[in-house]
């Protein structure tokens, strides 16, 4: 690993949503908080939280599929999650939040792990066909913006159905 490991886990018992996502990255490594960076921002945004709620273990859980900072790849984006990882841990640290009512599957490694291969632009568009258990999200990085250009549909109906869904777990 190219930095000391420093696991982020940010769950309670009481954790009503789950925020599957990749793996911390630089900001999230050296500030202790996931998504606390940009793309953070933006995921807030799409959820309707404030910094407050989302940081909130008694409301949100945040749990990556690798639990340390991965490093970059040569072209400058981040490594994939140790594949080793997950299946180390995961259903172990699951198992402990029994209220959970809605899990956010965040980019294609939380959505490839929990419900195997397929586009994650699919799955995303198809959305309901997970509900009640998951949501799949893209990932909220600054490539997403491209995206969302190119899926107006994803602000239309995916943004209102996600607050919804969100609303609904958190009552």
């Amino acid at each position: 690993m190219p930095l000391d490991p420093k696991p982020l886990i940010h769950v309670s018992p009481t954790s009503r949503v789950l925020i599957a996502s990749q793996a911390p990255g630089t900001i999230a490594h050296e500030s202790g908080k996931s998504f606390y960076d940009p793309s953070g921002r933006r995921l807030r945004e799409w959820m309707a939280l404030s910094e407050e709620d989302f940081y909130d273990t008694a409301k949100v859980a945040i749990l990556p599929m690798g639990l340390c900072y991965p490093g970059r790849l040569p072209n400058g984006g981040d490594k994939p999650p140790r594949p080793e990882c997950a299946p180390a841990w995961r259903d172990q640290l699951l198992g402990h939040l029994k209220e959970l009512r809605l899990i956010l599957l965040v980019g294609s490694y939380s959505q490839h792990y929990t419900l195997g291969r397929r586009s994650v632009t699919d799955r995303v568009r198809h959305f309901r066909d997970y509900l009640p258990r998951y949501f799949p999200l893209p990932h909220p990085s600054w490539r997403t913006g491209v995206w969302e250009k190119r899926a107006p549909w994803f602000r239309e109906e995916v943004i209102p159905a996600l607050r919804h869904e969100i609303r609904n777990a958190l009552a």
